[in-house]
């Protein structure tokens, strides 16, 4: 079975026959003992520290069709290696642009990601409420926010119930989290803890949304609520509204709340708050084993895995492009 690689450390990657040899080293350029990878076992990789390698690699690894996302210094997403699109198709493509072009086609899409992706909002919410958290306001607050959604005439407008919308969800944060506060959110840099794990974890959804989105015909640069952008692949920020709710934060208050994580799995550099190596492994493994635990769908009666479900929302996105079926976004169930 295939899974994702976690490259925390600085290091040589080169293909070895059939095999990846990762050969870590330190700041002086000690090595380490290296570590084979039999590339049919490997998904993509997520590299953390500086990487060499050369071209005949990544022509191996697009051989192999495996992606490699690369996050900087400060865990930031910094981009990914992409094999060739080889399932892209012009009918899609066409049908993308056209609906990314025209408002009238845009302007139902956004406001359907933007709806569910609240709506998901409100089920972590409420999933705490019920659990004697007080969570009253922020849930009204957001209820009513959501009843503006169907009045905008433009992306803009949504993106604006977008943000006010996600500022009271993330107020709602300190009430949930019971030994760290979050104080607002803070991306650029994270100014704690809190704020140090929702990048990480958001960044993290983003990458996965991007792989799903890359076994699909869509276009990872042509979006529907966010702009598309020169160095960004927006649509996987469109998916990621969607599951971050379910899987970044709730995995974030159950981590924080279990103590699953603990200040010393933090460090600080200058004002960034940044997960420490531990820390980062310990939420990365959390994060992988959410990925494949599974749901009874409803519709296809028999369990799916979170990691399936982003690449049903991709194919229901090709079904409403190409005049199949209406969109409707992924909404808890549960």
């Amino acid at each position: 079975m295939k899974k994702s690689y976690y490259l925390f450390n600085p290091g040589h990657l080169e293909r070895r026959d059939n095999t990846l040899k990762f050969t870590p080293h330190n700041a002086e350029g000690a090595t380490g003992p290296p570590r084979f990878i039999p590339v049919e076992s490997v998904e993509e990789l997520y590299v953390f520290g500086d990487l060499d390698a050369n071209s005949a690699l990544y022509n191996f690894l697009g051989q192999q069709s495996i992606a490699v996302h690369f996050f900087n210094y400060y865990e930031q997403y910094s981009g990914s290696f992409m094999p060739r699109d080889y399932l892209l198709a012009g009918k899609v493509q066409v049908a993308q642009t056209r609906h990314y072009i025209e408002n009238r086609k845009r302007l139902p899409i956004a406001a359907t990601i933007l709806e569910g992706a609240s709506f998901n909002m409100l089920k972590v919410l409420r999933y705490y409420a019920n659990r004697g958290q007080d969570l009253a306001a922020p849930v009204a607050q957001i209820e009513t926010l959501r009843e503006s959604v169907s009045a905008c005439g433009s992306v803009s407008e949504l993106m604006g119930i977008e943000g006010n919308i996600r500022k009271v969800y993330y107020e709602a944060f300190d009430v949930i989290i019971k030994d760290f506060d979050m104080a607002g959110r803070s991306k650029q840099p994270p100014k704690n803890e809190v704020n140090a794990l929702i990048s990480y974890g958001n960044m993290l959804c983003y990458a996965q949304c991007l792989k799903q989105i890359y076994h699909t015909q869509l276009n990872p640069a042509i979006s529907f609520l966010h702009e598309p952008g020169a160095r960004r692949y927006s649509l996987a920020l469109d998916l990621a509204e969607l599951f971050k709710p379910i899987l970044v934060d709730r995995l974030i208050f159950s981590m924080f709340n279990k103590r699953m994580l603990q200040d010393s799995d933090f460090r600080w550099d200058l004002n960034h708050c940044l997960l420490k190596e531990s820390g980062a492994k310990t939420f990365t493994k959390a994060w992988e084993e959410r990925l494949n635990e599974t749901i009874e769908h409803r519709a296809l009666k028999r369990k799916v895995s979170y990691k399936r479900l982003i690449r049903m929302e991709c194919h229901k996105l090709v079904k409403h492009l190409i005049g199949d079926l209406p969109y409707k976004p992924f909404k808890i169930y549960w």
